[in-house]
């Protein structure tokens, strides 16, 4: 049995042939989205292509119903803490994508399977499938959605691989190795080239932070070393020489000839300095003496007396000495001038009285003259008054 709607009707423009078997599986069918069981994460490797499976059914439906049924298709994506991001949608029979995402079949399809292609680490997320079909012109519509998880791991890159320390015989130095990105964590696995093979472990070499120490440096440990930086998905290697020497580096004896270059160069340094403070002292002094101012002289008057360095009168010869060799002796009670202790120590020592007749008194002026001389050249004797031997007058 058919139902038949005419065209004058107000919510058709064309006849459905439609049988009550039909109407009944529209009333009883409900959609259903799927992936396949027990898909919560899916892995995929960084510049490969994935598919998202997906597909829905209308559960309840008869097998020979042929619903008309209009999808309404989304895709989400959605990273840790940041929003919804809409990469793929058909509506009203338009399609539209992000670049590097489209539908692996072609719609109207029940298959709505997601192909993400060139994958790259930030691709890594919660994929989202919304799915709203609408039946026929009715306005009654049945809705769906299901998440998948897709983790994006990434190979070990190339790693590089360093010397620290210098290699010589006795000491100790560490390899170290580290590639710049991987996912999951990369590990790290050392081991030695022929003809001396060898492979590190624990705690010789750490296999999460890359490093090997060698310790106690022997000639017999040179070879090539090799670093093999791993994880899940790939691997990827990298080699150091080592080659353990038994004399001093080139570096040490460049700074043992530098630093005895310095040295030279500061002890000449030196030298020149202390000789130019020399100089400089001795040209000080003698520009003192050329600039100081030569000592006064006093004229030195014949047969008179002298004043002395320190000021202070002195008497060159004494009255004794000055007086002429003919003059009597003087009286007694007359005033005898006492001679002074310079005039004294010039002034001949005295001879014993003898019964000869007396010998005249010689006594040498400060020029060599005696006073015999200097009477007949007019000297006059003069009197001094004592001193003391401290040099004042008495």
């Amino acid at each position: 049995m058919f139902l038949q709607l005419p065209l004058s009707s107000p919510q058709n423009s064309l006849f459905l042939a439609l049988s009550p078997a039909s109407l009944l599986s529209f009333s009883l069918a409900q959609l259903e989205l799927q992936v396949p069981p027990g898909l919560t994460e899916l892995q995929a490797i960084e510049g490969e292509d994935v598919v998202l499976p997906a597909w829905y059914t209308m559960r309840g439906e008869s097998p020979s119903a042929q619903p008309w049924e209009v999808p309404l298709l989304i895709w989400f994506f959605q990273q840790k803490g940041k929003d919804l991001d809409q990469v793929l949608s058909y509506i009203n029979k338009a399609l539209s994508s992000k670049p590097r995402v489209s539908l692996v079949h072609a719609m109207p399809s029940r298959n709505v399977s997601l192909r993400l292609q060139a994958l790259r680490e930030e691709d890594s997320g919660t994929y989202r499938c919304s799915v709203t079909v609408q039946y026929g012109q009715d306005t009654s519509s049945d809705h769906s959605s299901k998440s998948i998880e897709l983790n994006v791991l990434v190979p070990p890159a190339t790693p590089s691989c360093h010397v620290l320390g210098v290699p010589r015989v006795g000491t100790n130095v560490t390899l170290n190795c580290q590639s710049p990105r991987g996912k999951p964590v990369v590990q790290y696995q050392w081991e030695r080239l022929p003809p001396s093979s060898q492979v590190f472990f624990p705690p010789v070499s750490d296999p999460t932070y890359g490093s090997l120490k060698l310790t106690n440096l022997s000639t017999s440990m040179s070879g090539v070393y090799v670093c093999k930086a791993h994880n899940k998905v790939g691997s990827a290697k990298c080699n150091v020489t080592l080659e353990v020497i038994s004399g001093p580096t080139a570096a040490v004896v460049a700074g043992a000839v530098v630093g005895t270059l310095v040295g030279l160069v500061l002890l000449a340094g030196l030298i020149l300095l202390y000789q130019r403070r020399g100089k400089t002292k001795e040209e000080l002094a003698n520009e003192i003496k050329e600039d100081a101012i030569a000592p006064r002289t006093l004229p030195w008057p014949k047969g008179s007396d002298t004043i002395s360095k320190n000021g202070t009168l002195s008497s060159v010869t004494s009255a004794r000495a000055l007086r002429p060799s003919h003059a009597p002796p003087p009286r007694p009670g007359a005033f005898t001038p006492t001679p002074s202790l310079s005039s004294q120590a010039l002034s001949s020592p005295r001879l014993p009285r003898t019964d000869g007749p007396h010998p005249q008194p010689v006594s040498l002026s400060p020029g060599g003259i005696s006073s015999s001389v200097l009477s007949r050249m007019g000297a006059m004797p003069v009197m001094v008054p004592a001193q003391s031997q401290a040099g004042s007058l008495v």
